[in-house]
């Protein structure tokens, strides 16, 4: 800019999108001036480097129709003498599947390195592969002068709803009893606000926290780095997943907000909290929760992060399966095909009075409600990961009486 200081800009965008009607147009307008402040939320206080750690992060931004896309980020200083500005890879998508954009990333960076012409090449062989199912594998081949063609593999996981999530990344940074007390908000959509210097580390983190909430979904304001100009966004009375740099940690803290949780994933403990989070989950539930991910977090094995996804995933799925597994048998269905769910009935049929309580506040939240709601649509139950565990709980329950 002219005063000496940098903004950042988009330079360069791949496909470009033609023959746009006039409502794709103006959502394509708002997401090219969004991407820029969400590729470098830290502000315009940069200066030309000769030195910078590249760091992968990402971005969620919400449609008005409350879609949302999710931009896949790697920031790098590209190759050359002197100091030069860091740039931003940004892949926008709708699918959450962060390992396979990470891996993409690594090639771009890998491509950005000997020259920008290399990259092209590239993502235009990427467009005209199929993206891969869940479990499947693409092949791409890639030519890189002076190394020749490379072979890349792009492999998806099984579980979609473990694809966008990096559960080690919390239990390195937060002891399970700190992860309860945050799953303990989040299932009661309060206000949670996270803290660390890295990008890479306030986005991992907010998607773990968002993913053990399966088979439910986060449906309020959700943003893993909050751009400085947005900080007055932690004064909203609605409930928001958000982070924010620690460098912010003042200003935040002079903001008029109301109750909310603020976590440092620093020295991975709870700034402020709004002190019941110790009496939101049924106790017996929580101590048998704690014992699964201090048995993960004591394993002496060393388990690869899908093994740690898998086993933490776990843990919450059967919180779920034993609260509200029972949903389907109280959605009474009319001839026409449509059902209604009996909410009464469904919190009667829980024997447990603690897990009563718990059930008849969770069933006022947003996300059970949007998740009861698909339900009532169709006589095919969604979710299938977590209609699968609620059946093999029932056959274990009924194992278990027959002996």
């Amino acid at each position: 800019m002219s005063d000496g200081r940098y903004e950042p800009k988009i330079t360069y965008q791949f496909p470009k999108r033609e023959n746009l009607l006039k409502g794709q147009k103006e959502e394509e307008e708002r997401l090219l001036q969004a991407i820029p402040l969400f590729c470098f939320p830290d502000g315009n206080n940069w200066a030309p480097v000769t030195e910078f750690t590249s760091e992968t992060f990402s971005f969620v931004l919400t449609n008005v129709d409350g879609s949302r896309k999710i931009g896949y980020c790697r920031r790098l200083l590209p190759s050359g003498r002197g100091v030069r500005l860091p740039e931003v890879f940004c892949i926008i998508s709708c699918l959450g599947c962060f390992g396979l954009f990470s891996k993409i990333l690594d090639e771009v960076e890998k491509r950005r390195q000997i020259s920008m012409a290399v990259i092209y090449p590239f993502m235009q062989g990427l467009r005209e592969s199929p993206f891969p199912a869940p479990g499947k594998t693409v092949t791409i081949k890639s030519f890189i002068p002076e190394s020749g063609t490379e072979i890349i593999e792009l492999t998806r996981p099984v579980d979609a709803h473990l694809e966008h999530v990096e559960f080690q990344a919390l239990l390195q940074r937060l002891s399970p009893h700190l992860i309860l007390h945050i799953f303990a908000s989040a299932v009661l959509e309060r206000r949670l606000i996270f803290l660390a210097e890295e990008l890479s580390v306030l986005s991992q983190c907010i998607h773990a926290v968002a993913a053990l909430l399966y088979p439910f979904t986060w449906a309020h304001t959700y943003i893993p780095v909050v751009p400085e100009c947005l900080l007055d966004t932690v004064c909203c009375p609605t409930p928001f997943m958000v982070g924010i740099q620690m460098r912010h940690l003042e200003r935040v803290l002079d903001q008029p907000m109301e109750e909310a949780l603020i976590v440092d994933l620093c020295e991975g403990k709870i700034l402020r909290a709004v002190g019941d989070e110790e009496e939101i989950l049924p106790i017996k539930l929580q101590n048998e929760m704690l014992t699964s991910l201090n048995r993960h977090n004591n394993n002496n094995n060393v388990h690869t992060s899908e093994q740690v996804n898998t086993l933490v995933s776990e843990t919450f799925v059967q919180f779920f399966v034993r609260m509200v597994g029972h949903y389907a048998s109280h959605i009474k269905w009319s001839k026409n095909g449509s059902g209604t769910f009996q909410e009464r009935a469904f919190c009667k049929a829980i024997a447990s009075k603690t897990n009563r309580k718990f059930v008849k506040k969770f069933v006022k939240t947003n996300m059970f409600s949007l998740f009861i709601e698909e339900a009532e649509k169709s006589r095919i139950p969604q979710e299938a990961y977590f209609q699968q565990k609620i059946t093999e709980y029932h056959e274990q329950k009924k194992h278990r009486r027959d002996s």
